[in-house]
C-alpha cells in the first residue's frame, strides 16, 4: 500500500473507438461546411483517407486494435519519425458525397493535440504537381475564389507556410466580394511534402485548417504512396 503522502500517478486517458463513432456526425458538419467555403464541395474530388490525432501510444495501441478488427494495416511507415498507419476498413466511411476507404492513425510525437479524435480528410486533385508551387497553380485553377489564400502570379507576395490566415495583398488584388472574403477568415494554411523513409513519390500538400478541422489536397492518393513505397 501506497503512503499518504506518495503523489498518485495521473492515468492516461484512453480514446476509443466508440467515441470515434459517436463523434462522426460533428466532424462531419464541420468538414462539409469547410469544404463549402473552400468551394471544394462540387468538384467531384476523390476522398482518399482520413487521419486522426492521439496523444498517447496507449490510445494508438488501443485504436490499432480495433481498426484491425474492422479493416487490415497496409502500411506501417515511418513519417517524420513517428510511426503511421494506414487502415483499410472492410466497410468505408461515408461522409457527405464521399466513401473513404482508408484511415490514417499516427502515433503520437512531442507534440500534445488540444482535441484527440479525428482531424482531417484529404483530397486528390487532378495534377501532376511535384512541389507546393504547382499544385498551388493547380488548385487555383479548379477553385478560383482561394486566390484570396494561396500564392498566385497575379499577387506580390506568396503566403507564408504556416499559421497564416488571410493575406492583404491578396485581398485587394482578387476582386471578390466582401461576403466570400469574410467566409474565409480564420483559415489558416500550411504547404508541405511530408515523406515516408521509403517513399518515391513526390506528393506535396496544402492543408486548410480552420478550428479543429483540417481538409489535405494533394496530387496522389495513399495507395499510390504506398505502391511507391516498394519500388
Amino acid at each position: 500500500m501506497s503512503s499518504s503522502n506518495e503523489a498518485a500517478t495521473p492515468q492516461s486517458k484512453i480514446i476509443s473507438y466508440e467515441q470515434l463513432t459517436q463523434s462522426w456526425p460533428a466532424f462531419e458538419a464541420q468538414i462539409l461546411a469547410l469544404l463549402e467555403t473552400l468551394d471544394l464541395a462540387d468538384k467531384a474530388l476523390v476522398c482518399d483517407h482520413v487521419a486522426l490525432r492521439v496523444n498517447s501510444i496507449d490510445s494508438a495501441d488501443a485504436l490499432r486494435y480495433a481498426f484491425s478488427r474492422v479493416g487490415k494495416i497496409i502500411s506501417d511507415n515511418i513519417i517524420n519519425g513517428r510511426t503511421i498507419l494506414i487502415i483499410e476498413l472492410d466497410i468505408p466511411l461515408t461522409l457527405g458525397q464521399f466513401s473513404i476507404a482508408c484511415v490514417e492513425l499516427p502515433y503520437p510525437s512531442d507534440k500534445v493535440y488540444p482535441q484527440e479524435g479525428w482531424e482531417h480528410i484529404e483530397l486528390v486533385i487532378d495534377s501532376k504537381a511535384k512541389d507546393c508551387d504547382t499544385l498551388s497553380q493547380d488548385l487555383l485553377a479548379l477553385c478560383p475564389k482561394l486566390s484570396a489564400l494561396l500564392p498566385s502570379e497575379h499577387t506580390a507576395e506568396p503566403v507564408q507556410s504556416s499559421s497564416q490566415g488571410l493575406n492583404s495583398q491578396g485581398l485587394s488584388s482578387q476582386g471578390l466580394n466582401s461576403q466570400s472574403l469574410a467566409s474565409l477568415a480564420g483559415i489558416k494554411i500550411k504547404m508541405s511534402s511530408p515523406k515516408g523513409d521509403k517513399e518515391r513519390l513526390a506528393n506535396p500538400t496544402i492543408a486548410f485548417k480552420r478550428d479543429d478541422v483540417c481538409i489535405k489536397v494533394h496530387p496522389h492518393g495513399i495507395k499510390a504512396v504506398i505502391a511507391s513505397e516498394q519500388t
